[in-house]
């Protein structure tokens, strides 16, 4: 029997909880997307629902989200964007026709068309980088600080100052670990 896929971690931006589909990158990596379906899975969360996926579509998604993450991570270390990766978010955004639709109750629902869904899904995570990316957006990217994890990921946060891309995983982590060398 397959063991059960690792948790999603979620987050409140697109773009960067994208990128967190693959996990502690600077020490094993831990892939939370292994299959088409997990994909689908992901998408729906974020009210992106697609109805199916093809292996080939789950590596052009893996291909956009490491887009994202080489270039989120260059802005937030201050430095230049990689070329190929600001290439592929651009081709990516430009090859999704997503539209926003306001449901009954408030909220923002994305209507993807049947037949490019998941071009379509693609397109609005590569839109969400570029704001981000470009700062259209009020927040700032900054790198997780633990040294196994070096997650991007966007703070919002009132004073910008987080160091953790989620503190119940990271930030809980790294804390227990201090701690641990302290107290031995």
């Amino acid at each position: 029997m397959p063991a059960d896929p690792p948790e999603f971690r979620l987050g409140n931006v697109l773009s960067t909880s994208f990128t967190g589909t693959l996990t502690e990158r600077s020490g094993d990596p831990v892939e939370r997307i292994p299959t088409p379906g997990r994909l689908v899975e992901w998408l729906a969360i974020f009210g992106l629902d697609v109805p199916s996926c093809s292996q080939v579509q789950l590596e052009r998604a893996r291909e956009l989200r490491e887009a994202i993450h080489a270039a989120a991570t260059a802005s937030a270390s201050g430095r230049a964007l990689p070329s190929s990766a600001v290439e592929l978010i651009n081709v990516r955004s430009a090859g999704g026709h997503a539209s926003t639709r306001l449901s009954p109750t408030g909220e923002r629902m994305w209507e993807l068309r049947s037949t490019r869904a998941l071009g379509d899904a693609l397109g609005v995570i590569a839109a969400d980088a570029i704001d981000i990316i470009s700062g259209a957006r009020d927040g700032r990217l900054a790198l997780c600080a633990s040294p196994t994890c070096r997650a991007a990921f966007f703070d919002t946060s009132r004073s910008r100052t987080r160091r953790w891309c989620d503190m119940n995983t990271c930030g809980n982590k790294e804390k227990k670990a201090r701690f641990s060398a302290r107290h031995p």
